[in-house]
């Protein structure tokens, strides 16, 4: 008799255990559907919510209630929020509600309610970012060898500076208004490294690579001074020619105003003897004839 009791209590306990695991199962299911899935997308592009809607859903955005819903015969009709319209639908092939042609101010909570046979809920948080900036870098400062890296500054903007893959120096900041800038000084040691700067946020990345504008004793390039030499004397070369051409220009203009001179007085001589002649002729027919 007692043998029996213990079987039965033992049985009793056995089924206590089961429906406590079950029941934390169900709970921990019921827990990873309803929880909400963190997304990102980029402007201008597009974005699907990763739930297939078979038969019948919506789709519901923050407070708005329901902007889109499907039901046999009728698929993917806005009903809410004129700026969604044009570009929200229900890809036929996937199944999947999908909004296109994303904008910043897209971001938000969005909910499916896929209302097929078993019926269930899930919700996406959206966050929408541009394609990083490329980074922008500065002329070489020779004083100190220096070169300066700037980005424009966006929603989670990360801004980068490497040795090789070792990361340098880092910035980031809340402030959107002001750009994000970092500074490189290579050291002699680590001259034949290579160094980059690289923009990134949680969609995209831009990397430009930083030259090295000093040489390894931290005095300019050796090619940088001879561009530079050049330069200079090409400037000078350049000087002198257009001095000559000017100075050549002025006498040959006053050779052409002196030339022109000279033929001016002579015809007046001419003109003057000319006369002379005449006169005389004149006064000796005048002669002749008294």
């Amino acid at each position: 008799m007692n043998h029996l009791f213990r079987w039965r209590r033992l049985a009793k306990l056995m089924f206590m255990l089961l429906y406590f695991v079950i029941n934390v199962l169900c709970a921990s299911q019921q827990t990873v559907q309803s929880e909400t899935q963190q997304v990102k997308g980029i402007v201008g592009q597009s974005f699907s919510f990763q739930e297939r809607v078979i038969k019948t859903g919506n789709l519901l955005y923050e407070d708005l209630g329901s902007i889109a819903n499907v039901y046999p015969g009728k698929e993917g009709k806005i009903t809410l929020e004129k700026r969604f319209e044009n570009r929200l639908r229900l890809n036929n092939v996937t199944r999947y509600f999908t909004l296109s042609a994303l904008q910043i101010d897209d971001a938000g909570v969005y909910t499916v309610e896929n209302t097929d046979e078993n019926k269930k809920t899930t919700k996406f948080e959206l966050t929408v970012y541009n394609v990083v900036s490329k980074p922008q870098l500065t002329e070489c400062d020779r004083s100190s060898c220096s070169v300066v890296c700037s980005v424009d500054n966006e929603k989670e903007v990360t801004l980068t500076l490497y040795r090789g893959e070792e990361i340098l120096n880092q910035t980031s900041s809340p402030d959107l208004i002001t750009d994000l800038s970092l500074r490189l000084e290579v050291e002699g040691k680590n001259y034949n490294s290579t160094y980059s700067c690289v923009a990134s946020n949680p969609v995209s990345n831009e990397t430009v690579l930083v030259p090295k504008c000093c040489s390894e004793d931290g005095h300019p390039n050796d090619a940088d001074s001879d561009g530079m030499t050049l330069g200079m004397v090409i400037a000078v070369i350049c000087v002198f020619v257009a001095s000559g051409l000017v100075g050549l220009a002025i006498y040959l203009r006053k050779r052409g105003n002196e030339h022109s001179q000279g033929r001016r007085s002579e015809q007046i001589y001419r003109n003057w003897s000319h006369t002379e002649q005449t006169y005389q002729n004149w006064s000796r027919i005048e002669t002749t004839l008294t």
